[in-house]
């Protein structure tokens, strides 16, 4: 088959659906312009034209047509340009709003136009419409069709369309121009009329809520992943590691004293010279046998060197150094590579951005990675009666968790980009919900029960979300609900009783990490539960713990869940199984406030 190479049409905003950006519209998992760029992975180079995305591959070339925004020709010609004169003979020009292209497709069009011999090569429809934007164009044709025109702005596709063309009719090319046909999209997806390489069904509300692991097992698994990109490592602690790390220089660059005293040559005793050899320093100059030279720890040893001295099986006598007769020999050298050296696996794909490895990695001359995250959220507080500041009106109640939440999100390397707080309204989670596309986590405190002013659950059924978690069987906790919106944001609403929305946000923000980000599963803490018996029932709970004085946690039977005051003074919380008995084993989540 003839190489082709791809233009990939990712540009403006779609006017009819509120200017939003339409290649980044998610259906079935996946953005319309990942669908896109899937399709051509068999082609040689990819250009993407539009708005510059830093998550793409570094190996997509990005342009933007001139001006922003001047039509799908101009879009075009830019994507041409980029290509250069070595382009290969075929060229797919592609829109980035087919939410079901396949490679599939791409193939059989470039099998097309490598036989027909035809200028160009387009996908129809069903109906037999042709689809100028799903097609294969000969690289000549092209070019001379751009040159024919005048100007390339606000062209629309038809002014390029040579008389020279084969259409195919091809299912699964159905765009996405308006709110409509993304809401049909998605329901075609869920529906499974669709390839189903990445659905997930919306869970029924009449289902069985799951227990706490099994409400973490979804979110692991089928909660969408982040865009990956590369940044510097310094500026991404919360994210995780896209593609194994490995060093780019050795461990220890050079060969390095490991204590301080003196690098000798050959057997003593040795004539000690005059000059010093200090770590970031100027290299002594080599030694002959027989010589020594001061060295501190770290500092790069001489050429010549045997061994290091340490200071305290040293002695001085008459410019002469000795070793002390009853001390051991050492070499007390750390060699070049001795940790790491270049290729080294330093991280595996999936390990989280830590100071540990920040500082791993900086060692090794690697400051850049691939990552996904950090997950940035949004906090919304609700409820007529919570007030954050000033003074406390007739039925309105202090809020005293919304100022903690940035902080235990920090725990789990999550950061907080704002704080709002919502009136109770029938349709004001709406916008909040339409609003989430900057945002990659909605951490939602209250309404999330079945009370009159509790309107979280229509407003996610209005926005037609994808619901993960209905509800979990865990006290308190019940009314715990994890959806995804189509924008490819999480929404988690936890319970408005402030031990509870704490308890459930320490308890799912692992797991929830671990699905956005690809991050390692973290290894729980478990140890016996001194007193289980009196804390358990019919139904898993979670309570405030403490150590206890010869190991494992001792719980508080009682919990009071309008305030934390039950969290003064205790180590963390741990999760009992229904029906537990003494010193079995719990789940210790640690509090570190």
């Amino acid at each position: 088959m003839i190489t082709a190479d791809a233009i990939v049409l990712a540009g403006g905003r779609a006017s009819r659906m509120g200017g939003v950006d339409k290649p980044a519209i998610v259906i079935g998992g996946r953005s319309m312009l990942e669908a896109a760029l899937a399709a051509v992975t068999s082609c040689a180079r990819t250009v993407v034209v539009g708005p510059q995305r830093p998550e793409l591959d570094a190996r997509i070339v990005q342009v933007r047509e001139v001006p922003p925004g001047s039509g799908p020709v101009a879009a075009v010609g830019a994507g041409l340009r980029a290509l250069g004169p070595t382009a290969a003979p075929l060229v797919v020009v592609l829109a980035a709003d087919l939410p079901f292209l396949s490679q599939t497709t791409v193939r059989e069009l470039i099998r097309h136009g490598t036989e027909s011999g035809a200028d160009a090569v387009f996908a129809a429809d069903e109906s037999g419409r042709p689809q100028y934007l799903i097609g294969v164009w000969r690289r000549k044709a092209l070019a001379e069709a751009l040159q024919r025109l005048d100007s390339l702005i606000n062209q629309p596709m038809k002014a390029l369309i040579p008389a020279d063309t084969v259409t195919v009719t091809m299912a699964g090319i159905a765009d996405c121009d308006t709110e409509e046909q993304v809401r049909r999209a998605r329901m075609a997806w869920d529906a499974g009329t669709v390839g189903a390489a990445r659905r997930t069904p919306t869970v029924p509300a009449t289902a069985t809520p799951p227990l706490l692991d099994e409400a973490r097992d979804i979110l692991r698994t089928n909660i969408s992943r982040l865009t990956e990109y590369r940044t510097e490592l310094s500026s991404v602690r919360g994210a995780a590691l896209a593609a194994p790390l490995t060093a780019v220089g050795p461990l220890p660059r050079f060969d390095v004293s490991a204590m301080d005293g003196y690098a000798v040559a050959g057997d003593g005793p040795w004539r000690l010279r005059r000059d010093i050899g200090f770590a970031g320093g100027r290299r002594p100059v080599g030694l002959l046998p027989g010589e020594a030279v001061r060295i501190a720890t770290g500092a790069h040893v001489p050429d010549g060197t045997t061994r290091v001295l340490r200071d305290e099986f040293a002695r001085i006598d008459d410019e002469m150094l000795y070793q002390h007769e009853d001390s051991p020999v050492r070499m007390d050298i750390r060699r070049r590579g001795e940790d790491r050296n270049p290729g080294d696996l330093v991280a595996s794909e999936g390990t989280p951005v830590t100071a540990a490895l920040i500082s791993a990695a900086a060692s090794v001359e690697v400051t850049e990675a691939v990552v996904r995250g950090p997950v940035r959220a949004r906090i919304v507080m609700t409820g007529d009666e919570i007030r954050s500041a000033g003074p406390l009106q007739t039925g309105q109640t202090r809020d005293s968790i919304g100022p903690i939440l940035p902080d235990v999100l920090s725990w789990y390397g999550i950061r907080a980009i704002d704080q709002v707080h919502l009136r109770d309204t029938p349709r004001g989670f709406d916008e909040v919900l339409g609003a989430a596309h900057d945002c990659d986590l909605l951490v939602i405190v209250g309404a999330t029960g079945g009370g009159a002013a509790d309107q979280l659950r229509a407003a996610i059924a209005r926005a037609e979300a994808r619901i993960l978690v209905h509800r979990l069987k865990l006290r308190p906790g019940g009314s715990t609900i994890v959806a995804e919106l189509s924008s490819g944001t999480t929404i988690l609403g936890l319970p408005g009783n402030p031990f509870a929305a704490v308890a459930v946000l320490m308890a799912l923000s692992p797991a929830l990490i671990e699905g956005r980000t690809g991050s390692h599963q973290l290894r729980p803490m478990i140890g016996p539960l001194r007193n289980a018996s009196m804390i358990s029932g019919p139904v898993p709970r979670i309570v405030a713990a403490r150590l206890a004085p010869y190991g494992g946690w001792l719980g508080d039977p009682q919990v009071r869940t309008t305030h934390l005051g039950g969290l003064v003074d205790r180590d963390g919380l741990v999760v009992v199984p229904a029906e537990a008995t003494d010193d079995d084993l719990v789940e210790f989540l640690p509090l570190q406030m």
